[in-house]
């Protein structure tokens, strides 16, 4: 993605023009301001994954519709050539490998987590399932209550329905591949 502010907003405009809705009515939909929605239209902020998500949420679209370019029948995807959207300072890196198809209804994303970090996620619309594979290091994974802890080539899957967190507790990047399968 050459240009992840860009792709953002310009599908966040379409999204939202093709509602036939105004940013007041987004901004009420989302829980994200008026003025933090336009500026993410004119590619003027880079907006956390935390906002990503609840832009997400309110208008019950996926995440990765929010960050895709336009759509190939072939596509290669080499992770230096992703922009992450990050949060936690950059300690938290998402990259979308394959967004949102409608048709199979998944998207596919590569995270990496730093060394101490831990990133909370709130819960997801109902149905949603993630299931993630760790690449590399080790992930402590909280879904509600329960608590896992996952090394290289464990894998673990969930409804994303409750708050949900990813930490890194090693001292190594912590990578993994994240899938998420929409109802």
């Amino acid at each position: 993605m050459e240009n992840i502010q860009k792709n953002i907003g310009d599908n966040l405009r379409t999204i939202r023009k093709n509602r036939g809705a105004s940013l007041d009515q987004i901004a009420e939909l989302t829980g994200v301001s008026k003025a933090m929605l336009g500026q993410i239209e004119r590619g003027d902020s880079n907006p956390t994954v935390s906002t990503l998500w609840k832009i997400a949420r309110g208008l019950q679209i996926s995440f990765s519709s929010l960050i895709q370019e336009e759509d190939s029948n072939i596509t290669v995807v080499k992770l230096e050539s992703i922009t992450p959207v990050t949060e936690s300072n950059g300690d938290y890196r998402v990259y979308s490998i394959f967004p949102f198809d409608p048709r199979k209804k998944f998207e596919i994303f590569t995270v990496e987590v730093e060394p101490g970090c831990t990133h909370i996620s709130e819960k997801h619309n109902e149905g949603l399932e993630e299931h993630i594979t760790v690449m590399s290091g080790e992930l402590e994974l909280s879904i509600g209550e329960e608590h896992f802890v996952l090394s290289t080539g464990d894998s673990i899957r969930f409804l994303a329905n409750k708050i949900h967190s990813y930490k890194n507790y090693g001292t190594e990047l912590t990578s993994f591949q994240l899938v998420m399968h929409y109802p």
